[in-house]
């Protein structure tokens, strides 16, 4: 059983530690990792305004994170999809030593569904890897638009809101909205 909820400025060092194991697993598949901004990404936790969410386990660890926009950046989006409500998904960290658990999927679907509670029409994401791609699209998000921004290109995704019933049973209480 799991829970999510608005990370505090106490879960910083936790969720530094979770993206160091996640960047570790990356690095040993000669993938890049974020072990360099981790400080600077787990400092997110910190914002009084909230926007990072993390997802514990029954001992209270950090298995997951993420940060949640209420607007989508501007960029890469039509002026149609921006005008339609939506949360924008940025900085979704989990631990591989729960890789079977399939964290990030939770969190994703977590995120459709707290989007469709709160009346928004959309989940956004975007990523830089064709690989994430895939594995977005295993979440069911499909691939709207790719944009080169400076140096990268970036692949824009989207997942219409829906509540989603059966995730009452992975949560403790059965509260997918803790915070």
């Amino acid at each position: 059983m799991y829970v999510m909820r608005l990370a505090t400025v106490a879960d910083g060092p936790g969720v530094a530690a979770m993206i160091r194991s996640r960047s570790t697993w990356l690095e040993e598949r000669d993938m890049p990792s974020w072990r360099d901004s981790a400080d600077n990404l787990a400092a997110q936790a910190e914002n009084s305004h909230g926007g990072m969410w993390v997802l514990e386990d029954d001992a209270s660890r950090i298995v997951g994170c993420t940060t949640v926009q209420e607007e989508t950046p501007p960029w890469g989006w039509t002026p149609e999809e921006l005008a339609e409500p939506a949360h924008y998904l940025f900085t979704t960290v989990t631990d591989p030593a729960y890789r079977e658990h399939k964290p990030g999927t939770l969190i994703a679907l977590w995120a459709v569904d707290r989007a469709a509670r709160e009346g928004k029409r959309w989940v956004r994401r975007g990523c830089m890897f064709p690989g994430l791609v895939d594995y977005y699209r295993t979440q069911g998000f499909a691939l709207l638009h790719e944009v080169q921004r400076t140096r990268n290109r970036v692949y824009l995704m989207a997942r219409r809101a829906e509540r989603i019933a059966e995730l009452e049973r992975m949560f403790k209480g059965g509260d997918t909205h803790a915070s």
